[in-house]
């Protein structure tokens, strides 16, 4: 075989390798996954009609793509909930098994961790720079996956959450846009991956001055006063109480007592004054996606795209008495998730029964990337697809983050329980409820006279925590034995008081 012959052979092959790949490079569907700190589903038309949020982008997204009803954080081990939710996001991992989590014994001895090695090597951005995607990313600094966030290879990240343009939200778009617009004029064609985050609704929720007005909130900041009533104001949540029953279990926990504006105050003045400064956060956000979907589909590429819209865990700003985000209600153990893209048909609903672990796994499977061996993840994909409903029966929830060993909390079905074990044993609580029935989760404060008069709403008599109601203990026990299941299956390091200890061979498992 001649030198020039070998050499045609050799380009022939190289060819036939290659030109495949970048074909199919060109194909693959783009990912734009939007993250915001600290959102309900419920503060969104989406979930609540009765919301006086306005997202005019939101909603259309919902509406040309798939609502999940049934999307949740699995928990943290911390008081700040959203490191654990964000390690999960990005590493597909259970709570139990992240970075910066130690296996504990009961009586708090540390052993070994239950992570993977250098699992940022596994994570999100590793994961899709190895597939040839290019990795953008911008979202607030901190309290998050740092060794799998160095891993984008654009990376604008900084913590804005003040009331003009520069200091606020449309800084996040910004970094997007100017992505977007390198993009545009270079000869790439590289599928994208953007982490497209941001750091309000967080507190301190300090809105636009014109967004402000329209909800009728201001940014206070006096501590010897209240804020201004004004009827613009969002309305009471329906599950609003001026106090929880019992203690959370985090003594000093800064979003129950320090929060600018709202501190210890729970007065009818003060909650909707924060809603509304929240509400004027989050049109802002909603507002700054829109910019970024105009752009998306001026280039030609939104059609190609995947996105997703979630928060990192939800919050409670007056329901049930509590103000952050360090508690298993729905409202805040709960997260939006809407995803639109290729295949997907258009307004759909789902219950879904989702993790944001579950997230990787999905983005791996939409794109035909290959799995990290490190995912625990499950991809609902066929989900998106309409072939199923749900990817689990189970939800398992915690919160661990205070005194221990915390709150669990566990759901199938249309059935809730929610477990307190805190303060040295000083409150050991046990609630359930029937979610079909009382999706507000109505406990007997909600029933009084001076409390309905506030929301002005009138909680049904079933509407109550029915873990006491001798008809239902037969399902009290079904749902603590599953509660203890999915404590041992996930390693959770601990146990509550009315359950088996843990054992030897268990503790160094």
């Amino acid at each position: 075989m001649t030198l020039l012959f070998k050499k045609v052979v050799c380009l022939a092959m190289l060819l036939g390798l290659v030109l495949p790949v970048c074909s199919l490079a060109d194909e693959r569907p783009n990912l734009l996954f939007i993250i915001v700190d600290d959102q309900s589903p419920f503060d969104l038309k989406i979930y609540n009609p009765k919301s006086k949020l306005d997202t005019p982008v939101i909603d259309k997204i919902a509406r040309e793509g798939m609502v999940f009803d049934r999307a949740y954080h699995m928990g943290a081990w911390s008081g700040a909930v959203c490191t654990a939710s964000r390690h999960m996001v990005m590493s597909g991992r259970t709570v139990w098994h992240l970075p910066r989590n130690r296996r504990r014994k009961s009586k708090g001895v540390v052993t070994e961790k239950l992570t993977a090695p250098e699992l940022a090597n596994a994570s999100m951005a590793a994961v899709f720079n190895q597939a040839g995607y290019e990795t953008v990313r911008t979202c607030k600094k901190g309290n998050s996956f740092e060794a799998a966030n160095a891993k984008f290879k654009i990376r604008n990240d900084s913590t804005k959450r003040g009331g003009t343009d520069e200091s606020g939200s449309a800084w996040h778009a910004e970094q997007v846009l100017q992505y977007l617009n390198q993009r545009e004029t270079a000869t790439k064609t590289d599928p994208f991956l953007i982490y497209f985050g941001f750091s309000h609704p967080h507190d301190t929720r300090d809105g636009k001055p014109d967004l402000l007005d329209k909800y009728g909130a201001i940014n206070h900041k006096d501590t010897r006063s209240l804020p201004p009533a004004h009827p613009a104001q969002p309305e009471l949540p329906s599950n609003y109480l001026p106090a929880h029953p019992f203690h959370h279990g985090h003594p000093g926990l800064r979003d129950e007592v320090n929060v600018s504006g709202v501190w210890k105050n729970r007065d009818e003045q003060t909650i909707r004054n924060e809603i509304g400064r929240e509400f004027a956060c989050s049109e802002n956000i909603d507002t700054q996606i829109g910019r970024v979907l105009e752009k998306l589909e001026a280039m030609g590429e939104l059609d190609n795209t995947y996105i997703f819209y979630t928060s990192d865990h939800g919050m409670a700003i007056g329901r049930h008495g509590l103000q952050g985000k360090q508690n298993l209600y729905e409202h805040t153990w709960r997260v939006p998730m809407i995803v639109k893209g290729p295949g997907i048909e258009a307004g759909q609903r789902c219950q879904g029964n989702v993790y944001l672990l579950d997230v990787l796994a999905t983005m791996c499977d939409l794109t035909e990337t290959e799995f990290p061996v490190t995912n625990e993840g499950k991809s609902f994909k066929p989900v998106l697809e309409g072939e199923q409903e749900v990817v689990r029966d189970v939800l398992f929830g915690v919160y661990c983050g205070g005194t221990k060993p915390g709150m669990r909390s566990v759901r199938k079905g249309d059935w809730k329980l929610i477990k307190y074990d805190v303060l040295d044993g000083e409150v050991q609580e046990t609630q359930l409820f029937n979610l079909k029935d009382n999706p507000e989760e109505y406990i007997e404060q909600h029933h009084h006279s001076d409390v309905i008069k506030l929301t002005g709403n009138s909680p049904a008599d079933g509407q109550l925590n029915l873990a006491n109601d001798p008809k239902y203990a037969e399902k009290r026990k079904e749902m603590e034995a599953l509660l203890y299941q999915e404590m041992v299956r996930l390693d959770d390091p601990y146990r509550l008081w009315d359950q088996t200890p843990i054992n030897e061979k268990e503790s160094v498992k």
